[in-house]
């Protein structure tokens, strides 16, 4: 079988939706159909499956649906990525936050932890490291387990280090890790006050109050209906003037959520919750 030549179809990508749900309870409907159609594609062509072996796979091979859940879930994450973001964040949020004894942190879809991590980073550079508590959240558990390590290859330093510099905070980047050979790894004091656990944004409820969420790059591969819905989780897990971050290319399109959300950056998609 020449699987280079799989083409799904809808009613494919349609009767996979349904199977996975059904039998594994992971409910795929409500993202986007050309992401889903792109990575369930890359799927088949990296096992090198037609349709029915990989239906058959997805009924039949508990083992091979973990591997299939890290494919379609996979998020593209660096330390201090858009650096511009972290600017902001660090002039506009961050005195605000000043003013809570304990601040609560939620990055969701965290993958791997770069993120949480470089918010960790960013709270002690502002001196609120020991009053930070940081929850990072994801579907695919295996991605946790690397999360919750807080070891890097030492080949994605030098990007890390340059998105730091570029954020014109304060000592070196290298200064937060312990060095090895072909790793590094985050210091304690960075890992300290961090909690990662397996959170599903479309099926699971409310699961603490948070002064601060952030869930960027995510939004991108739902439909404008299961943005909605996660909409509504983030509100309710705010704390009263609560900030939402979603990424760059994303924002609140909801006329409901207009209401509810009042934009403090519109170029890094920065939002207050506004009332109780």
């Amino acid at each position: 079988m020449d699987v280079s030549s799989q083409n799904l179809t809808s009613d494919q990508i349609t009767e996979l939706i349904s199977l996975v749900k059904k039998i594994h309870g992971f409910d795929f409907s409500d993202y986007t159909k050309a992401s889903l159609k792109r990575r369930l594609t890359r799927i088949m062509l990296l096992k090198k499956l037609g349709f029915y072996d990989l239906k058959h796979k997805l009924i039949n091979e508990q083992g091979f649906f973990t591997e299939f859940l890290e494919e379609i879930t996979v998020n593209v994450t660096e330390m201090f990525r858009d650096p511009s973001f972290y600017k902001a964040l660090s002039s506009q949020v961050l005195p605000e936050l000043t003013a809570y004894d304990q601040i609560k942190i939620w990055s969701a879809g965290c993958a791997t932890g770069e993120e949480l991590y470089s918010l960790s980073i960013l709270m002690h550079t502002a001196a609120l490291g020991e009053r930070a508590l940081l929850y990072g959240t994801d579907i695919n558990k295996s991605v946790l387990k690397e999360a919750e390590k807080g070891v890097y290859s030492n080949r994605n330093l030098k990007t890390y280090a340059e998105n730091y510099q570029s954020c014109d905070l304060k000592g070196l980047f290298a200064g937060y890790f312990i060095t090895g050979r072909e790793s590094a790894e985050l210091l304690p004091k960075l890992k300290l006050n961090t909690f990662f656990s397996v959170h599903n944004l479309i099926a699971d409820p409310v699961f603490n109050e948070f002064q601060l969420i952030t869930c960027r790059n995510v939004f991108i591969y739902f439909e404008t209906q299961l943005q909605e819905r996660i909409l509504h989780l983030f509100y309710d897990s705010l704390s009263p003037d609560g900030f939402l971050c979603l990424g760059s290319k994303e924002t609140i399109r909801s006329d409901l959520f207009k209401t509810k959300f009042r934009a403090i950056n519109q170029k890094e998609n920065i939002y207050q919750k506004i009332g109780y």
